[in-house]
């Protein structure tokens, strides 16, 4: 050691729950809710953000600011992930209603329903992290990804620097491509591929981003969109069946329009509610370990301990944000009685309450939640309950009660993937459950201005916001209210996509159905990121596209994301005339 080596000595507690931590969790909160919560209206699915919080947290906690503490960055990571577990939950849920033209609801009440949803999912889930996390020693993969990049912290640093680049460099192509009107390039007609074939691919790096971070996992999805139009779109040329470029024009509609619109979307819409169906089916299983896991958690004495928040404090939070609940569903609407009123209330809190259990039982064993199902299916049966009502105020105060639900088990998955991550590395539950309460209140607020905000700049639903998993939703709820659906496709696609998620395969059938659904330009693009991933992998190996591909590929999903919600905004201004 040389002479002018000095000792660094710590005294008391490692900081952990601390103000700049609070704060820098928030900040990086609204900036993955953001960024996540647009790539999930234009793919139809989510991922995960403590990585990307983590990640982050190091550049800003240890880089900016030269606090070392790992735990502190873990909270720092807990309440950014809390903050956008809104995102997942509400953006597979609320857009329905823009999509069924149905927007003259209150986006307050909206939001203080997905607060007390988030609150109740919270609560229930707390009792159960010994049991599924202490002593069933659940694995948790997403939990166990964040834990090694927090004991990595140089590690950390370099993904930071190698995120903001890819950031940068997203920003300025997708700036560069709207302010150019360029979104596409017609490469298929340079060559002379046939119209059917659809040979165009979307200019978006966030796109490339998302597959590359999804890996193999995402093979799936791309197989579902060459099906459509390079196997089954040439089979039906050559039998003859597709309709001339005269019945097209007259119908003001290109080839590729029609494939989707009139064939393969309702069918990819169909194959979306089987397979999430079908993989509640198939959790059954996961469903009753689930109950047992309950059952063994109530017989521990775990409010005496320290390290958990006191058992009372939960049961004042699960019933003030039951009450709120209550109160919401009476007034979502002005045709709601008690009654109907309190049942859906009542059928919202119970459902939480067992769906986030069982979605936190499966997410921990396979790193894979039917979330879409389960909103699903908690959608439907409030519908049922609310069609007295009318059409108008059932589809409200259904999905007002709906998102609440969603959100509260998005935000009890992502609560044991944080406490998962703090068991590995030393975190106190109790902070980490405190944070996540104290974070729940602005995910709701961030993505519900998101959600305006982009259906004004873009429309809900529309090729450019595709909003799949909630147009599936808007779908269903038309069908129960006996609205003109395609029944005999959606069918069709109910059985495939229930036979492929019947392979056992997480979400197979929901992966191939938004192959189907969503436009091929999005799916040749997120082509590219796959084929990467693969070579990655394959020449540089795992650990290098984990260490410098994944973090590069993240930022890429943020650049790309922040520019867009600045173009929608700029967009709502000048139609405002400001």
């Amino acid at each position: 050691m040389s002479a002018t080596s000095e000792y660094v000595i710590r005294r008391g507690p490692y900081p952990e729950l601390t103000l700049p931590a609070v704060l820098v969790g928030y900040g990086l909160g609204i900036l993955i809710a953001l960024s996540i919560g647009y790539a999930s209206l234009m793919l139809g699915f989510s991922i995960e953000g403590s990585e990307l919080a983590a990640i982050l947290g190091f550049a800003i906690l240890r880089g900016l600011m030269g606090r070392s503490s790992i735990i502190e960055n873990n909270i720092n990571q807990t309440i950014a992930s809390a903050v956008n577990g809104a995102s997942s939950g509400m953006m597979f849920s609320i857009p329905a209603l823009f999509i069924l033209g149905t927007t003259d609801f209150n986006p307050v009440v909206m939001v203080f329903a997905c607060i007390a949803g988030g609150v109740l999912g919270i609560a229930f889930i707390i009792p159960l992290r010994k049991q599924m996390i202490d002593f069933e020693r659940l694995t948790y993969p997403g939990g166990v990804a964040v834990a090694t990049i927090l004991k990595s912290p140089g590690a950390g640093t370099r993904k930071a620097l190698y995120l903001v680049a890819g950031a940068l460099v997203s920003a300025v192509v997708h700036f560069l491509s709207q302010s150019f009107g360029v979104e596409d390039l017609h490469l298929g007609e340079m060559i002379g591929m046939p119209d059917y074939m659809n040979g165009v691919w979307y200019i978006s790096l966030m796109t490339i981003g998302v597959a590359f971070i999804a890996g193999k996992g995402g093979v799936f999805f791309i197989v579902g969109g060459f099906l459509c139009y390079w196997v089954l779109a040439p089979i039906m040329s050559f039998m003859g069946i597709l309709p001339t470029a005269e019945t097209l024009d007259a119908a003001g509609q290109s080839m590729s329009e029609y494939l989707r619109l009139q064939l393969f979307r309702p069918v990819g819409i169909g194959m979306l509610i089987g397979g999430a169906i079908t993989g509640i089916v198939l959790a059954l299983p996961l469903i009753i370990t689930a109950i047992k896991s309950m059952q063994t958690a109530s017989k521990l004495k775990t409010s005496g301990s320290s390290d958990e928040m006191p058992i009372k404090l939960l049961y004042m939070a699960i019933a003030g944000a039951a009450i709120l609940l209550f109160i919401i569903a009476i007034y979502s609407t002005h045709e709601m009685g008690w009654f109907r009123g309190s049942m859906m209330a009542l059928l919202g809190t119970i459902w939480i309450w067992m769906a986030g259990v069982v979605l936190s039982e499966c997410i921990g064993r396979t790193n894979w939640s039917p979330l879409s199902g389960m909103t699903l299916i908690a959608v439907t049966i409030l519908i049922v309950i609310s069609s007295g009502l009318g059409d108008h105020a059932a589809m409200i105060s259904s999905l007002l009660v709906g998102a609440a639900a969603c959100v509260a088990m998005s935000q009890a998955t992502d609560l044991m993937m944080d406490l998962k991550t703090g068991y590995l590395v030393g975190a106190t539950p109790k902070r980490q459950q405190i944070a996540q309460f104290a974070a729940t209140w602005l995910g709701p607020i961030v993505v519900m201005a998101l959600i305006f905000i982009l259906h004004h700049a873009y429309i809900m639903g529309s090729d450019r916001l595709p909003a799949p998993q909630g147009t599936a939703l808007a779908s269903v709820i038309q069908g129960i209210l006996g609205g003109d659906v395609p029944v005999q496709k959606y069918a069709a696609g109910a059985g495939l996509g229930a036979a492929l998620s019947a392979t056992g395969i997480g979400g197979l059938g929901i992966l191939v159905g938004l192959g189907f659904y969503l436009p091929f330009n999005i799916v040749l693009t997120y082509t590219i990121g796959i084929l990467l991933r693969l070579l990655s992998d394959w020449k540089m190996g795992h650990q290098w596209s984990e260490q410098y591909g994944v973090p590069a590929a993240a930022g890429l999903i943020v650049g790309e994301a922040l520019v867009g919600v600045g173009f929608a905004v700029s967009f709502i201004i000048k139609g405002m005339g400001v």
